[in-house]
């Protein structure tokens, strides 16, 4: 008697540690536009320690031991026929094929800056876009950052703190950073900017020139709708936030106002019968939480319920952003909880327990190393 098949369309951050839940039960097939995992986390790290950064979050789908079973699919999605229970791809060589389903799950995410985006990708072409940001930055002698959120002041503490001979300065609208954060998280965050040299500059809004997307370093001065002086420097990195799904290969009977899958609190799509979608592409609450609070484990917990007819489970999401803001330091790792308060791995933990019991074995069920 042959699985039920599970097709994961996006094998991003979500996409994949629900692909690693369920492969060892069912017949999953991974469609993604990159040949291996590029998480979007971590931008600060991705651009000033290429290297570091590439250790766990540029991974070989192959290294994942338990994807064994798995079949992945290096291709561009195209079309969702519900009826026929398939999805359409456009593979890297102009072929076009279907991929058909038992159960789907939609985590093909968003477009957000120039270290998210949807096209297909080879992995030279990876290799040289993480590494020409990269060496941009270290030829630059001044840095803005531009945006409030965790990706904009994980980006300057770490340009900062990689390169302290550079000016690095960080520029958002609000009175604070992080505003979907804690209060006592940015009490801290700014403590530590500030230690590293990077200048503040609150309430500046940019303004974004025509057509821009965010997807480029650019080396024009930054203009500002709140009435400052335009600001130069030789490189900007524009981290301000201006997501867009990917859903353009959805049908809109499935997407809300903004193109986000519309979801209900179980995480199955509203209206669809075995269709689910997780991540960022996923309009469950406006923080679109499941993409960071491990519901990949409930969602493998829901798909297996709904397989054997049982009730799911539902996504609680919670009311602040939590986790990790500056990423691993040469200090270790502060990890702050919704309550705001700061939780420290110390840096002598981190590659030996943490990265290699906790995240490697525990979340992703054993990380092969890297031929």
């Amino acid at each position: 008697m042959s699985r039920p098949r599970l097709v994961v369309a996006g094998l991003g951050d979500s996409g994949l540690l629900t692909a690693i839940h369920l492969a060892p039960r069912l017949d999953v097939v991974g469609i993604s536009t990159k040949p291996a995992l590029v998480s979007g986390q971590e931008l600060g790290t991705r651009l000033a320690r290429p290297d570091a950064w590439a250790r766990d979050y540029h991974v070989g789908f192959d290294r994942y031991r338990r994807l064994a079973g798995a079949r992945t699919v290096h291709g561009t999605l195209t079309g969702l026929d519900l009826e026929a229970r398939s999805v359409a791809v456009l593979l890297p060589d102009g072929t076009a094929t279907t991929e058909s389903y038992d159960v789907l799950v939609i985590s093909t995410g968003v477009t957000n800056g120039f270290w998210r985006r949807p096209e297909l990708q080879s992995a030279a072409e990876v290799e040289a876009g993480i590494r020409s940001a990269h060496e941009r930055l270290a030829a630059a002698r001044s840095i803005n950052v531009v945006g409030g959120g965790a990706a904009a002041v994980n980006t300057a503490a770490n340009l900062a703190g990689t390169w302290p001979d550079k000016q690095v300065d960080l520029y958002f609208p609000g009175e604070r950073a992080l505003p979907q954060h804690h209060g006592k998280v940015w009490q801290k965050v700014e403590a530590r900017l500030t230690e590293r040299g990077v200048r503040l500059h609150p309430g500046h809004r940019a303004v974004v020139p025509p057509g821009f997307d965010c997807d480029r370093i650019t080396d024009e001065p930054v203009e500002w709708s709140t009435g400052q002086p335009a600001s130069p420097a030789d490189a900007t990195v524009w981290a301000i936030g201006r997501v867009r799904p990917n859903t353009g290969w959805l049908p809109d009977s499935v997407l809300d106002d903004d193109g986000f899958v519309r979801v209900s609190p179980d995480l199955r799509v509203e209206g669809q019968d075995g269709v689910f979608a997780i991540g960022d592409v996923a309009a469950t609450d406006p923080l679109r939480s499941t993409a960071r609070n491990r519901a990949d484990k409930l969602l493998a917990k829901n798909i297996r319920a709904h397989l054997a007819g049982k009730p799911l489970d539902e996504f609680k999401a919670p009311r602040r952003r939590w986790g990790s803001v500056l990423g691993f330091q040469p200090n270790g790792l502060e990890v702050f909880a919704p309550s705001g308060q700061a939780f420290r791995f110390p840096a002598w933990s981190i590659e030996t327990v943490l990265q290699p019991w906790i995240v490697r074995r525990g979340i992703y069920g054993g990380v092969r190393r890297d031929a």
